[in-house]
């Protein structure tokens, strides 16, 4: 009974708001006109922007407009290499396309081809890791970022995401 009377009181309250709504607005309880849903012309996922790994143990990760892409060696590749001495940075305005090697990175272990997975120009590159090599240890994966690339077509190879990476590594 007490639940019938507050129902009643509800449908009075709305009528008796509607009734002093001025006449612009539009009431609650109409309906409104279906608006047509636009297609959008370009959207980019998460996924899309995420930064992505390769088999040799770089990353790539693609600006916002999808022009440009930074390079560098991966946290695993930083620690397998152990105390880097010396680091080979590739020359600006450099055509590379995907595959080629466009620098080397060499440590007290070992020495390691930095290879690019895309096709462009570069662009810039990180000419505080000439003065100090050691920062890509620091860093690999921030800082001691090694290149930036314009980007001309789409990315070759296999293109891991830090997941599929952290599995591809461990099984390694």
């Amino acid at each position: 009974m007490a639940a019938r009377l507050s129902a009643v009181r509800v449908a009075r309250q709305l009528t008796s708001t509607a009734s002093r709504r001025p006449s612009f607005l539009p009431s609650p309880c109409t309906q409104r006109a279906a608006v047509p849903l636009q297609r959008r012309l370009f959207t980019v996922s998460a996924a899309a922007k995420e930064k992505k790994y390769t088999e040799d143990h770089e990353w790539i990760d693609v600006s916002a407009d999808g022009k440009t892409a930074t390079l560098g060696i991966s946290d695993y590749a930083a620690k397998a290499l152990g105390d880097v001495v010396y680091i080979e940075l590739p020359q600006v305005d450099m055509d590379v396309n995907a595959g080629d090697a466009i620098g080397a990175v060499e440590s007290v272990k070992s020495a390691s081809d930095i290879l690019t997975p895309i096709s462009g120009k570069v662009t810039e590159v990180n000419s505080a890791l000439e003065e100090k090599p050691a920062g890509i240890n620091k860093d690999p994966e921030g800082e001691g970022w090694i290149a930036k690339v314009q980007i001309e077509g789409e990315p070759e190879g296999k293109l891991m995401s830090k997941e599929e990476y952290t599995a591809f590594t461990e099984d390694a």
